[in-house]
């Protein structure tokens, strides 16, 4: 870890300046945050936020009434700073993550390394090169450990001491999220730990109360069945012995006490809702729920641990208040009127909740941070994500329904060239990933505001299948990947045409994950509706995401794809476009990365097989060192530029 020097401050002075107005379209919208994680420290005297500088991450420390650089953070090679926390009023505690030759997605191994504010008393404090060496004494010193480590509570009010929920490593360096994970108290100074519990189930999320003591845990089985487990006397106890009877039950916070607990649950398929549980009883009320869409986030106050408000974005996101009369339900109130057409997120505050980190963000805006204080009642700008772009040039992001040929109503979000009339216009279809448990949301969307930038819509369509709209709706899209999933993606698009507001002739179809899979399926079913395709990292062949990928290499993955897939080989080929590449008619463009490992390059290998089997021409890009999505903002400026000149030559544009 190296600190500040006069040859660093120079580059985060010049990293400060504006991005260069001759940079092309591509640039500007394929340029990752400036800003990101912006903090400030339980006491309120420093102020933090993660920069990129030279391709990497670095930690920035300030003060906050003068706002006078005090400490930068940043390692050397090829290493970067991750997440990190602040853990007590002047400490911070940080992940250390690595850039590697072979893939340009940083990889973290588990490593926590702590520091002042000042840059004083720096101190691995977890992993596996943390260790000391140990000699007669009868004090334990810190060892090095074989495990990956997160954050899991930093404990502001304990000046010693936080929590850490480790995941043991398998053979080698590899990770096993289905091992069951370990939770250390863990001195902030020295990394001395003491185990305090293992989880009694695999992908485990833990819940601490006010207090930093583990109360909750929630994990998946091996049937990728959700379970939930309370800490009593310091035994695991199912919360099935509750009888509470709600699926995917899920703690938010306590509610008043530790006898009392806030979760979401799902009763039968219905919309998810927000219950207060008496664990002692299994008395359950139901506190909010909405009548379309399951919750999209929750707000506890950081003094108390309490939820106080729960957000609905079924369109426009919306709030729901669980105690009106919170201090933050009032300030999260007076800061939506102060912030009029924005989203509004509290990502950051002090201990005594007199200062608070604020973020504003809407469709047009990726988002504008400010310091509010709450005794001068004063909102004061600090720095924006992306200050390059002018939200006053951007497109607006519209909210749609329509009927499926079902009967059903869909939703989605429509990104409408700025300065153009809604008509007539050429179309990029982006249906979303996942499948399931995934949707689209309103808000912005950098790839999307450069295909309008060109003058070009983009539409986005919450179909059959995706997640917050019930677990009946998610259902709906389970083994029919490749046909109901599409339709309504086909349907969507011939609504728009009927609207008048898109030019039949002019359409295109671009996705990545399983959009990139929807892009070539799509295209197989309605081979006269799009004009050409883009599919990135998409899975082409679904049988072999039985045999290839990281779904496929833990028991849950299996059992999921057994549920949402099927295993009839007849289906599975029926809905390949690998299989399928005779039904074309799309020009293509296939892109990937080199070390995917949720869609290995196998799936590309299989599609392509297929197309020069047909003599079916196509274009290609793969970046050999990328994985799920391109990381490096060159690496996704060089496709944002394939792909605008690509959809330009077939949109004839």
């Amino acid at each position: 870890m190296k600190m500040n020097n006069s040859r660093y401050l120079l580059l985060l002075l010049l990293a400060l300046s504006p991005l260069c107005l001759s940079a092309s379209v591509t640039e500007l919208f394929s340029k990752g945050a400036q800003y990101d994680q912006v903090k400030i420290s339980p006491s309120g005297d420093y102020l933090s936020a993660i920069m990129k500088l030279e391709g990497k991450n670095v930690l920035v420390v300030m003060e906050t009434h003068s706002k006078k650089l005090l400490n930068t953070v940043h390692f050397g090679e090829n290493a970067q700073v991750g997440d990190y926390q602040w853990v007590n009023n002047d400490r911070l505690v940080l992940a250390k993550e690595y850039l590697k030759g072979w893939t340009d997605v940083p990889l973290y191994y588990g490593e926590l390394f702590a520091v002042n504010a000042d840059g004083s008393k720096p101190k691995y404090l977890f992993g596996y090169n943390s260790g000391e060496m140990q000699t007669g004494s009868h004090i334990k010193k810190n060892t090095a450990i074989q495990a990956t480590a997160y954050i899991l509570d930093p404990i502001p009010n304990d000046k010693k001491y936080m929590l850490v929920n480790a995941i043991p490593w398998g053979m080698g360096s590899s990770l096993g999220y289905d091992s069951l994970q370990d939770v250390y108290r863990v001195d902030v100074y020295n990394g001395r730990r003491k185990k305090l519990t293992r989880s009694p189930i695999g992908q485990s999320q833990f819940l601490t109360n006010h207090d930093g003591e583990v109360k909750f845990v929630s994990g998946k089985n091996e049937h990728y069945d959700t379970k939930l487990f309370y800490r009593d006397d310091g035994d695991w106890i199912s919360s099935d012995k509750l009888n509470i009877n709600l699926t995917e039950f899920t703690p938010i916070s306590f509610a008043g006490n530790d006898a009392e607990i806030y979760a979401v649950g799902r009763n039968a398929d219905e919309i998810m809702g927000v219950y207060k549980i008496n664990l002692e009883t299994g008395e359950q009320q139901k506190i909010i729920q909405d009548d379309k869409v399951d919750p999209s986030n929750f707000w506890k106050n950081n003094r108390t641990h309490q939820l106080y408000a729960v957000e609905f974005e079924y369109d426009y996101p919306t709030y729901a208040f669980v105690d009106a009369t919170d201090s933050h339900s009032v300030l999260l109130k007076q800061l939506i009127a102060a912030l009029p057409g924005h989203q509004v997120h509290i990502v950051s505050e002090t201990l005594d909740v007199k200062k608070f980190i604020i973020k504003a963000f809407n469709d047009r805006n990726p988002g504008d941070f400010y310091l509010f204080d709450t005794e001068k009642l004063k909102l004061e700008y600090l720095v924006s994500s992306k200050s390059w772009l002018d939200p006053d040039l951007m497109a607006e992001v519209k909210p749609i329904s329509f009927t499926n040929r079902d009967g059903q109503t869909i939703t989605g979000f429509l990104t409408l060239p700025n300065g153009k009339q809604a008509k007539n216009l050429p179309l990029v279809v982006n249906p979303h990933g996942g499948p399931h448990g995934v949707r689209d949301w309103w808000g912005f969307d950098p790839q999307n505001q450069m295909l309008a930038h060109e003058g070009i819509a983009v539409l986005q369509v919450n179909f059959r299948g995706s997640g917050g709209f019930g677990l009946a709706f998610q259902q709906a899209g389970y083994q029919k990947w490749g046909t109901d999933i599409q339709h309504d993606i086909i349907d969507a698009t011939q609504y728009l045409i009927d609207q008048g507001t898109v030019n039949a002739d002019k359409v295109c179809i671009v996705g990545g994950s399983f959009g990139g899979y929807s892009a070539l399926q799509s295209s197989i079913l309605a081979p006269d509706l799009f004009k050409c395709a883009i599919g990135f990292a998409g899975v082409y062949d679904l049988a072999l995401m039985f045999k290839e990928g990281d779904i496929s290499d833990r028991t849950a993955g299996l059992s999921y794809l057994k549920e949402v897939l099927s295993e009839d080989p007849k289906k599975l080929t029926a809905m390949s476009p690998a299989k399928n590449v005779d039904k074309l008619k799309a020009k293509l463009l296939l892109v990937h990365g080199g070390d995917d490992e949720r869609a290995p390059i196998e799936q590309l290998e299989a599609l392509e097989s297929s197309l020069k089997a047909h003599n079916y021409p196509y274009e290609k890009l793969v970046m050999s060192n990328e994985g799920h999505g391109f990381y490096n903002d060159e690496h996704r400026a060089k496709y944002y530029a394939q792909m605008l000149a690509f959809l330009k030559q077939h949109l004839n544009i």
